[in-house]
């Protein structure tokens, strides 16, 4: 992990986002690193990840663990949990809900490089079982809203890889639509393209929330720092998933 940083030639600077993949670190922790490493995080990160198991407590389904915090082989993250109860007391959607957190992986595969670079940083993890734009709009104006009021800065991440399961070719073609959308603060255009497409983004959600939050924040473009997929480890160009790292200036 440590080497994975070491091997990034840029500074931290402050963002008001970004999106990083969740796999394997063997395959998409380059990738994450170079995101990592060009992000000067707040004391408070939110982390938006995607349902995978279906496990969803939370009547909005947008699930949040509120309190303690989650322990890593590297150490523990604390809760940002004042202003996780701001955001639930701004936005319907989303509850404490430790069930959806179960057999999760999106939030917990970003921590090492937290661990490493901003260890005292509280973290705010949120699953989300959905991939509809209303919703996303309205957990992005909350965020957006929550971040304004909040005394100290706040970083916004997506956990989220790009396509999966097509040839190289196949995913970069798709994958290049949906970072186009990405690159403009798009998250309407991004998940209507995920659709048409389609595009098996899996933090699709995610992202597009991030991307509105952090439009409304003051953002103006999306910055594709790495792109990369699992066949530059396998060799295998003819099932891949594809990473993409973003950050939001």
């Amino acid at each position: 992990m440590q080497g994975l940083l070491e091997e990034v030639r840029a500074s931290a600077t402050p963002v008001r986002g970004a999106i990083v993949p969740h796999a394997g670190l063997e395959y998409s922790g380059a990738c994450a690193a170079e995101v990592f490493k060009r992000v000067q995080l707040a004391p408070t990160v939110v982390i938006l990840a995607p349902n995978h198991t279906g496990r969803v407590g939370a009547p909005g389904g947008a699930s949040a663990w509120t309190t303690g915090a989650f322990e890593t082989p590297l150490g523990r993250h604390g809760i940002a949990e004042d202003f996780l109860h701001e955001l639930c007391r701004q936005c319907d959607l989303l509850a404490h809900d430790p069930v959806a957190h179960e057999r999760e992986h999106a939030i917990e595969v970003e921590l090492p490089f937290l661990s490493l670079l901003s260890p005292e940083s509280l973290i705010a993890p949120i699953v989300l079982a959905w991939d509809d734009w209303d919703r996303c709009r309205e957990l992005g104006d909350a965020l957006a809203n929550a971040v304004r009021g909040w005394s100290e800065p706040v970083s916004l991440l997506a956990s989220s890889d790009m396509t999966h399961f097509e040839t190289a070719a196949s995913a970069e073609q798709k994958d290049r639509v949906a970072l186009a959308h990405i690159a403009q603060l798009d998250g309407a255009g991004l998940l209507e393209a995920c659709e048409r497409l389609p595009i098996t983004m899996c933090g699709r959600a995610p992202a597009a929330t991030v991307l509105h939050a952090a439009k409304l924040l003051g953002a103006t473009a999306g910055e594709l720092v790495d792109y990369r997929h699992s066949g530059w480890v396998t060799g295998d160009d003819h099932s891949v998933v594809a990473y993409a790292g973003v950050i939001i200036p």
